[in-house]
């Protein structure tokens, strides 16, 4: 049931600013606003255009509370599809709580964390997916996030999805009209065609719980853990990354005893990088903490950037094959980046011998000087090889939500066993049920299926306002 309240809200981030936007919602959003907003013109605002602005005062008992601007959308044709009326007033927060009270005590009632986006699905502005991508722009932090939300605002998923739902719940119709004709034993269905198209959605299917891998990395950033021993620059490393002095870097071995992370965003995608204290034998209590705090990170992390010091691996090459394979062995499914540091205080002779030892191993290496900052374009370009960006280039569909991931998994679970009925020759009514899980689990994707729970649970995690 769509609510009947008009609802009011701050649009714009609490606290202090130049300008800030209270936001009406509702049937009477219109006609609650005419009673505390006095254009300079002597306009009604009951009776203008829809996509409209004035300006005017915010008036209470001949009191005047700021001066603003008035902007109005009729329903349908506004973000909800209600009426709705956008107040710009100045960012006090004094004046923007006074506002906000006025039009409570005139009959609005204070907006839920989503309402606005809410109504917008409810009124058939959006579906779910495209609502959920509304969240998702807003928390996007890089062009590779951002680009993946705007495509899904549009509805370049959600259409994906509707166009094989519908050319199933084509040939789902004629399933279950051969079930009314069941005596007559005819099929209305081409079986032929019926199995080129759930073919074609489990190659679809695939290819977007596929994509989960990228879309997951892309929204929420790659957690990528710098190890080593003590005082081998993984502090260095890292400021050189950033290009900031972030973390503490001293010729102590063992400085850095908690681990630092910070994140920077490299040809739209981010990465979290996080410095660990130096893993190596030690009494010292704080610094065994932050040791065992690395292996956690570690465990966290996508990526491992081993760094080694080259001088120390001219003295201790076995050791350090040693070091390799242990971190190889306990972490065996995340990609292992070794680097080789401070390679300008080797000649290039030393650095190539020292480059066909560890390569022996068959891994990724990288010769670099974190404090001259030689080496580290070439670092950035290995991290991003880990991310496959050909799918954003391409403007591909992108899956980025947990919530769509797992009905895609169950609709793909469903498909299959219908086309091993399409192959095995299972009767109509069999898999008609099949047929109506799979659409089932395709409508709760975009919305068409959907309950109180699980609308309160997605729009409970948006923020007031929106």
């Amino acid at each position: 049931m769509i609510p009947q309240e008009t609802i009011v809200a701050l649009a714009t981030p609490s606290g202090a600013g130049a300008i800030a936007i209270i936001r009406l919602s509702g049937t009477h959003a219109i006609t609650i606003a005419s009673e505390v907003f006095q254009s300079v013109s002597g306009k009604d605002i009951t009776k203008q255009k829809t996509h409209t602005i004035h300006l005017g005062h915010i008036l209470d008992n001949g009191k005047t509370y700021d001066q603003v601007l008035l902007s109005i959308f009729k329903g349908p044709n506004s973000y909800t599809g209600e009426n709705v009326v956008e107040i710009s007033c100045h960012g006090s927060t004094f004046i923007q709580q006074q506002i906000i009270q006025l039009l409570l005590r005139k009959g609005a009632k204070m907006a839920q964390a989503g309402e606005f986006t809410l109504r917008a699905f409810l009124n058939g502005k959006l579906d779910l997916s495209q609502a959920e991508a509304v969240a998702d722009l807003i928390a996007s932090d890089n062009e590779a996030s951002h680009q993946i939300a705007m495509q899904q605002m549009r509805g370049g998923f959600s259409n994906e999805i509707a166009k094989l739902r519908e050319e199933l719940l084509n040939f789902a119709s004629l399933i279950e009209l051969e079930l009314d004709f069941a005596e007559e034993d005819v099929e209305f269905a081409d079986r032929t065609a019926f199995h080129d198209l759930v073919e074609r959605i489990e190659f679809v299917l695939k290819r977007l719980i596929d994509s989960f891998a990228v879309g997951n990395v892309i929204k929420n950033g790659i957690p990528v853990a710098i190890v080593g021993e003590p005082n081998v620059g993984k502090s260095t490393l890292l400021n050189a990354l950033l290009n900031e002095e972030r973390a503490i870097v001293s010729d102590i071995a063992g400085t850095t005893r908690d681990t630092i992370e910070d994140e920077l965003v490299i040809e739209g995608i981010g990465f979290r990088f996080i410095d660990t204290a130096g893993i190596r034998e030690t009494k010292d209590v704080v610094e065994s903490i932050g040791i065992q705090k690395t292996f956690e990170k570690i465990e966290q992390a996508q990526v491992v950037i081993l760094l080694l010091d080259a001088k120390e691996l001219q003295v201790s090459g076995l050791k350090f094959q040693v070091e390799i394979e242990k971190i190889k062995n306990k972490f065996p499914l995340k990609p292992l980046v070794v680097i080789l540091n401070k390679v300008d205080l080797l000649t290039t002779d030393e650095v190539e011998t020292i480059r066909q030892e560890l390569e022996t191993l068959n891994l990724k290496l990288i010769t670099i000087s974190a404090k001259q900052k030689i080496g580290i374009d070439e670092l950035k370009n290995t991290l991003l090889s880990f991310v496959n960006t050909g799918a954003l280039r391409n403007n591909e569909t992108i899956v980025t939500n947990t919530r769509h991931y797992d009905s895609l998994l169950k609709a793909l679970e469903e498909i299959q066993k219908v086309k091993w009925g399409l192959d095995s020759g299972i009767s109509s009514d069999l898999m008609a049920i099949d047929i109506r899980s799979a659409l089932h689990y395709f409508g709760e994707i975009t919305g068409e299926v959907t309950n109180d729970e699980l609308l309160g649970n997605i729009f409970a995690n948006f923020c007031i306002g929106k």
